[in-house]
């Protein structure tokens, strides 16, 4: 028997992204339906979102949905159903998905996705025209809310919910006025309810009225239990015990693959790998880069604290001095941007920079970096270490949450066992980060074994399929129905 789910999310591929999420609100749908599961995606009606959809049909109006008119709309995007809530005074707005032309928060954002989690309730507890679901899944704080309107203002309050926490950090905590207008019952005002340290927590109700909490890796899943990681939440992930689970996340083997990926130079599989020093000639060119044999590290980020990034200008000047090169696509923090320019003003033709992002050249750096530094402090999954497995970029990480569950550290065991697909290391500072550079242009030049672990990492399964059966077997525990 087929599962009815509504997946809830603020941004999904291709239609808007600014993060991982969306790239696991975008493959979740396909990951699911070989088992059994018929999934439909709720998203704001950002623009891009109604340019792409094409032909949509009106199903459900609204005509206050808090405050503001809004139409639910149905369409596909090749086989993926989506449903968009259609609301311009929400979402139609020149800027980001959730920031104004200056990256400030748009002010009225718990309004604009206390909307969306409204929305979700009525449509997964079968308030709207549309059939009900069988099970709510919400992804993030910006979805949130749609567990505690689904609890607390609906007809099906015992529906079946799971809630997807992606990063603990972002949590949407707003003052406690807000709370009279999102029209929910008096009985959500508690520590049960909506109420998070004297405030309004839209992460922290969904994840209080969920049955299940899942994050996107193991290692993650109890890191948050701890205050470091928990964000202030960790009590109430300790509270729900065993119903916080960690799904690993996947990737989408239609976009990334080194086999079939139009962006890069030269298509090539683990047993080609000679033809990957066209794609480094490529990068060399774009990043202005002298031409060397020696080592290329590439940097894929939002140049922020918790990504480590205020480490790595630290460590540049060794990094060129022990005969490495470094080519880096990211934005964010403007003290970092300036650190990062001075280094690369030292090193010219051995540090370039692209402050911005650009799929497409992230493409072309897997495709020809050796290796991806990856110094997050905390990271629930990351998906730029999987990338750069399946591409033989290998992948240098701090040892946390997904970076840890993803990648086999090239200790001396690991390498003689043949099973080592990257290098970590532990503590986010100077010296770790300096040791690991180290220790990766060793194995550079051992060439044989440079090229065994290539291989191993190219050779490992990131697809969805597992992560889609865990998922799948997580909704039918649930509801109970057997496929």
């Amino acid at each position: 028997m087929a599962l009815s789910v509504l997946s809830v999310a603020s941004e999904a591929v291709p239609l808007v992204k600014t993060g991982g999420l969306a790239d696991v609100a975008g493959a979740l749908p396909a990951a699911v339906a070989p088992h059994g599961v018929d999934m439909v995606t709720l998203l704001p009606g950002y623009p891009a979102v109604g340019k792409a959809m094409g032909k949509k049909r009106l199903v459900y109006k609204w005509d206050s949905l808090l405050g503001e008119p809004a139409r639910l709309l149905s369409g596909k995007i090749g086989e993926h159903k989506l449903l968009v809530l259609d609301s311009p005074t929400f979402f139609a707005r020149d800027g980001g998905l959730y920031t104004d032309a200056q990256a400030d928060d748009w002010p009225d954002n718990w309004r604009r996705f206390a909307a969306l989690g409204r929305a979700a309730a009525d449509i997964a507890s079968g308030a709207t025209r549309l059939r009900g679901f069988d099970l709510l899944h919400a992804h993030d704080w910006q979805a949130a809310m749609a567990l505690a309107y689904l609890r607390f203002a609906s007809d099906k309050p015992d529906l079946p919910a799971v809630m997807t926490i992606h990063n603990m950090a972002f949590q949407g905590y707003y003052e406690a006025r807000i709370f009279p207008e999102l029209g929910l019952p008096a009985a959500a005002w508690s520590v049960d309810g909506v109420e998070s340290y004297a405030g309004v927590g839209f992460l922290k109700a969904g994840m209080q009225a969920a049955n299940v909490i899942t994050t996107v890796s193991p290692t993650y899943a109890n890191e948050i239990r701890q205050p470091d990681f928990g964000m202030g939440l960790e009590g109430l992930i300790t509270m729900r015990g065993d119903r916080v689970r960690g799904i690993l996340n996947g990737i989408d083997p239609a976009v990334w693959s080194p086999v079939s990926d139009p962006v890069i130079p030269a298509r090539y599989t683990h047993k080609t790998l000679a033809k990957r020093e066209k794609n480094k000639r490529a990068i060399e060119v774009e990043f202005d880069l002298d031409e060397s044999n020696g080592p290329l590290f590439a940097v894929i980020s939002r140049l922020t604290w918790q990504k480590g990034m205020d480490v790595l200008p630290e460590v540049l000047d060794h990094l060129v001095g022990i005969g490495g090169r470094l080519a880096l696509l990211g934005s964010g923090d403007a003290v970092i941007e300036k650190a990062l320019h001075e280094a690369a003003a030292r090193h010219p033709g051995r540090i370039g920079l692209r402050i911005g992002y650009d799929e497409a050249l992230s493409h072309q750096l897997q495709a020809g970096a050796d290796a991806i530094l990856v110094p997050s402090r905390f990271e629930p999954c990351g998906l730029t270490q999987l990338y750069g497995l399946a591409y033989g970029c290998v992948p240098v990480v701090a040892r946390t949450g997904g970076l840890s569950d993803t990648v086999i550290d090239a200790n001396p065991a690991a390498l003689a066992a043949e099973v080592a697909t990257g290098v970590q290391f532990d503590g986010v500072h100077y010296h770790a980060l300096r040791a690991a550079i180290d220790r990766v242009i060793a194995l550079y030049h051992q060439p044989r074994v440079w090229r065994r672990v290539q291989r191993n990492g190219m050779k490992a399964d990131f697809s969805w399929d597992a992560s889609g059966q865990a998922y799948a077997d997580l909704y039918r525990e649930l509801t109970g129905k057997t496929p």
